[in-house]
């Protein structure tokens, strides 16, 4: 018997529930993981709500480093004892032990603890996908990050430092400017006091950039647009103020023949090797210091419900780690 969160409807924080469930032996090529820290993300309130509908009943969280502590038949590249991560693809960690296919696992490096590799899985390898699959960001480029102080936006900007580009980033509050800058945004902006499009066009004279990655959807899509260069990209990534609505192809042309990207991690890790490469290129950057993962918060993982409700309405900082 082990603890875990489920829901049994989609709706708000209070559906959250934390119950006793049964946990078999691990099957043929799994393993029975026993969680040390689980990561909370956008996209379990997102599953949790029903924006993305789920079926259900169901345990939330798709992002945890642990200890193994059995291995199931056919499994020879693992043993008890090993620190393993994973993130995406596999819903269920917001679980204090769990059983789990042995082949989206990834070993943790000696050197990173166990939170930092909760924190940074899902996060980390979707900055990957962000920088160097979506638009393949370049030495010299200027790219403009939506929520630069979250947990994405952290990474994202001391990622693109790292690779030679001048990050401008928005964010809500003076406070989260100051955490912005000190993670290499060079232009933070503060929406709450600022049209970040007019402050984006003065910030490039005018040009605008190349790429948005926009993680906030409804209430920044139309503005981001109109930051693009002629024949920029639109990535967007996340609804955290709502869903963006269907944009017409006639839109992109006249905003400046501006492409559409709506990715998601889940089809850029399913492929094991683009997983494996993500999440080597991901640890490569943090031992270098070039990427430092900040966790912002902790929560017991009993009290999901508060961690949920703290994420929805933005008083977090960096990386949320939930702990069993």
């Amino acid at each position: 018997m082990t603890k875990a969160m489920r829901i049994y409807e989609h709706g708000g924080p209070e559906i959250l529930k934390w119950e006793d469930v049964e946990l078999d032996d691990p099957g043929d090529g799994e393993v029975r993981l026993k969680h040390t820290a689980v990561g909370l993300n956008f996209i379990d309130c997102y599953q949790r709500s029903g924006l993305y509908p789920m079926d259900l009943p169901l345990t939330l969280g798709t992002e945890a480093a642990g200890v193994i502590e059995a291995v199931g038949p056919g499994v020879t590249d693992l043993e008890v004892g090993q620190r393993v991560a994973y993130a995406g693809g596999q819903i269920g960690s917001y679980s204090e032990a769990r059983n789990i296919p042995a082949n989206v696992l990834v070993p943790i490096p000696d050197g990173i603890e166990d939170q930092t590799a909760a924190a940074m899985m899902l996060k980390g390898m979707t900055a990957h996908m962000l920088l160097f699959k979506c638009y393949a960001v370049q030495p010299g480029d200027t790219i403009l990050m939506h929520a630069a102080a979250g947990g994405v936006g952290t990474i994202v900007c001391q990622w693109a430092n790292a690779l030679g580009a001048t990050v401008i980033g928005t964010v809500g509050s003076e406070e989260k400017a100051e955490k912005a800058k000190a993670h290499g945004c060079h232009h933070p902006i503060n929406y709450s006091t600022e049209d970040f499009a007019e402050r984006v066009k003065e910030i490039t004279d005018g040009k605008g950039v190349p790429v948005v990655y926009d993680s906030i959807g409804l209430s920044t899509y139309e503005k981001s647009m109109d930051c693009l260069e002629m024949f920029g990209c639109l990535v967007s990534f996340g609804n955290a103020s709502g869903p963006v609505p269907a944009i017409e192809p006639l839109t992109l042309m006249q905003k400046g023949s501006i492409s559409l990207s709506r990715p998601t991690l889940f089809n850029y890790t399913s492929d094991p090797a683009r997983r494996l490469a993500a999440s080597a290129a991901l640890f490569d950057v943090v031992a270098s210091g070039k990427v430092n993962i900040e966790i912002g918060q902790t929560f017991p993982l009993a009290d999901t419900a508060a961690a949920h409700a703290a994420l929805e309405s933005r008083q977090t900082t960096g990386s949320t780690v939930l702990i069993p």
